[in-house]
């Protein structure tokens, strides 16, 4: 097997575990402050995809469009949380899933009302549209090397924001203890509102980052949100460094395991064999992942409550 192929789909796992990290992060936070489920992340992501392809389109500038796609996205998801998704804090799980499914289906048609059924395209920037050579004979395009370097940037300023500042003391007050965090004079009205608003802006960071790479068309959201349950299933509610191992587990499980695998059962079985099995054993090895994970340490990897 060339040791090529292999760095290769390394970094490429390395990439898709980033993207998925920025909504894992928002996703996370939600979940383990706030106790809230909302199914209606993945939406954001894909509204931030939209924005960035209609600015970016509008402008002729991809960051012009990226930053508009954040800033727009985070508004957004501050207004859900102050309108209607505040009202459910105090409701069963039940109650959570059924509403947050209620804005995937709005916000579905409101996409479609607005850009209508066909994909949009996100062009990759025309100086980062080549490849770069990172070793001897070892070519990677400059536009995924981008993306890994804003997910590790953005990576390192989420711990640097919940670990060393006081607002992420807040953050992780509330995740361990709501009711003495509001004891204490933390305004959780207003944590939750930024907590969301954050986690809306990751969204669309994400969905504007990977639109050049996938395509941007109603319904993108649900498929990744999945992956996301995943991921904090995987690295323990509440917890950002849970999120960020068990994000680049599933992205290297997962874009590794789609090449390597029918490559390696090519010389066990049938090439017409290995080429049928190879991807779907490779589509379920994340699900075979989060229920060892599950089995060993229910909690997750790194649990934010302890």
């Amino acid at each position: 097997m060339d040791w090529i192929l292999v760095a290769e789909q390394l970094l490429n796992g390395l990439q898709f575990g980033l993207m998925l990290f920025l909504l894992a992060a928002g996703l996370t936070l939600v979940f383990g402050i706030m106790d809230m489920i909302n199914l209606a992340h993945g939406s954001l992501y894909m509204v931030g995809a939209y924005l960035a392809a209609a600015v970016g389109a509008a402008t002729g500038s991809f960051v012009l469009g990226l930053l508009a796609a954040v800033v727009v996205t985070a508004v957004l998801g501050m207004a859900l949380e102050m309108s209607l998704l505040r009202r459910l804090y105090q409701r069963d799980h039940l109650s959570q899933v059924l509403a947050t499914f209620a804005l995937i289906l709005m916000i579905n048609e409101g996409v479609r009302m607005i850009w209508g059924e066909q994909p949009l395209m996100l062009s990759t920037p025309a100086a980062l549209s080549g490849p770069v050579e990172l070793l001897p004979g070892m070519l990677y395009p400059a536009y995924r090397l981008l993306i890994i370097g804003v997910g590790l940037l953005v990576a390192l300023g989420l711990w640097w924001g919940v670990t060393r500042t006081r607002v992420g003391m807040w953050v992780r007050a509330g995740a361990s203890n709501r009711a003495m965090a509001q004891a204490l004079g933390v305004d959780i009205r207003k944590l939750f509102t930024l907590v969301f608003g954050l986690g809306a802006a990751l969204c669309a960071l994400a969905g504007g980052l990977l639109g050049p790479l996938l395509a941007v068309q109603v319904g993108m959201g649900e498929s990744i949100l999945i992956l996301a349950f995943v991921v904090i299933v995987i690295g323990g509610i509440g917890s950002i460094r849970g999120a960020l191992i068990g994000s680049l587990l599933v992205g290297l499980v997962d874009t590794a395991s789609r090449t390597l695998l029918p490559m390696s059962l090519r010389a066990l079985a049938s090439p017409e064999l290995a080429s049928s099995l190879g991807p779907a054993l490779a589509s379920i090895l994340i699900y075979v992942l989060m229920a060892a994970v599950l089995f060993w340490r229910p909690q997750g990897l790194f649990p934010a409550r302890r």
